[in-house]
C-alpha cells in the first residue's frame, strides 16, 4: 500500500501502518515529515456585501449579561452608513424584537427596503416554507412588514457572516460602551441594569459612535448617515402622526435622555451624567 494514500488520515492511524512496513521512528518524528505533504488550507474567502443607502438594515440581538438579571442589546444597523440604534431588554421575546425595529425606523425617520435578521424563533416560524427566501413569519413580525413596507430577510442558517455588519458593531458597542461604563458604575458601587444602559446608549451614539471613522469606510456614520436618511422608505402615515415633529431624524439624532424612565434616585444620574469623566 502506498502510505501517501494515508496522508490526511489521523497520525495515530498513519503510524501503525507504517511500523507494519518496518518503520522505526517515534510519532512525533512522523508528523513533522507528513507535513510537508499535506496541502495548504486556503481560508474560507469573505466576500464584503456592501449596499446602497437605504436598502438594508441588519437587526440583532447580543447578551451583555446572562442569568437572573439579564441584559441584552436590540441592534440596527444601517448597511451604508454604519449607524447604529441601540436599545436594552432583559429578553429577545418577540415583543421586543418589534419593539426595537420600530424605535429603529423612529429613530433614523425612515424604513429601509429590507431587514436582514437570523433566524431567531421569535421571527422566523419556518424556512423556505412557501418557496426559497420566502420564509413563514410570525403574524405580528409579518404585519408589521407589511405595515412599513420592508421585507424580512434571514441569514441562511450558521452563516452569522452575513450579517457582519451589526456583528462588528455588537463587539464594538461591547468593548467601546459597556466595559467603560460598567467600571465608571462600579466606582460608584452601582451594577450596570436596563435603565442605565438605555440613559447612557443614545449620547454615547450620538458623540461617539457616531462621529468616529469607520475602519472599513473611513468616514464617520454620522456624514454617510446624512446621505443614506434621504434615499431611507417614509414612516406610515399614522407611525409619522403619533411621533412628535421634534423627534424626526436631525442628524445626528438621538432620543432625548428625558424621555427614558430612570428608577434610580436622582443622585445616582447626577454622579453618573454630571461630569466629563463619566462617558460620553
Amino acid at each position: 500500500m502506498n502510505w501517501l494514500n494515508l496522508i490526511g488520515s489521523p497520525a495515530t492511524v498513519l503510524f501503525d501502518e507504517v511500523v507494519e512496513n518496518g518503520y522505526q521512528g517515534g510519532i512525533a518524528q512522523l508528523r513533522r515529515f507528513v507535513c510537508q505533504f499535506k496541502p495548504s488550507i486556503v481560508p474560507e474567502v469573505v466576500v464584503r456585501f456592501e449596499t446602497q443607502p437605504g436598502q438594508q438594515m441588519q437587526i440583532d440581538f447580543t447578551s451583555i449579561r446572562r442569568g437572573k438579571k439579564s441584559l441584552k442589546a436590540f441592534v440596527a444597523t444601517l448597511g451604508y452608513s454604519r449607524a447604529s440604534y441601540v436599545k436594552f431588554f432583559d429578553n429577545e421575546r418577540a415583543e421586543s424584537w418589534q419593539q426595537g425595529l420600530r424605535e429603529a425606523f423612529d429613530y433614523f425617520g425612515g424604513v429601509p427596503q429590507e431587514v436582514l435578521c437570523d433566524n431567531a424563533k421569535s421571527l422566523i416560524i419556518e424556512r423556505d416554507a412557501y418557496a426559497e427566501g420566502d420564509h413563514k413569519l410570525h403574524v405580528e413580525m409579518l404585519q408589521m412588514s407589511k405595515d412599513y413596507g420592508f421585507k424580512l430577510k434571514a441569514c441562511k442558517p450558521y452563516r452569522a457572516k452575513t450579517k457582519g455588519k451589526v456583528e462588528r458593531f455588537n463587539h464594538y458597542l461591547k468593548n467601546s460602551f459597556i466595559v467603560p461604563l460598567n467600571t465608571d458604575l462600579r466606582a460608584h458601587n452601582l451594577e450596570l441594569d436596563i435603565e442605565i444602559a438605555n440613559a447612557k446608549v443614545g449620547p454615547w451614539l450620538q458623540r461617539v459612535a457616531h462621529q468616529r471613522i469607520h475602519g472599513t469606510t473611513l468616514e464617520k456614520p454620522a456624514d454617510r448617515l446624512a446621505k443614506e436618511v434621504k434615499s431611507l422608505l417614509p414612516l406610515p402615515a399614522r407611525v409619522c402622526q403619533s411621533i412628535p415633529q421634534t423627534n424626526t431624524l436631525n442628524i445626528p439624532i438621538v432620543p432625548p435622555l428625558e424621555s427614558v424612565s430612570l428608577q434610580h434616585s436622582i443622585s445616582v444620574y447626577e454622579a453618573l451624567l454630571g461630569g466629563e469623566h463619566v462617558i460620553a
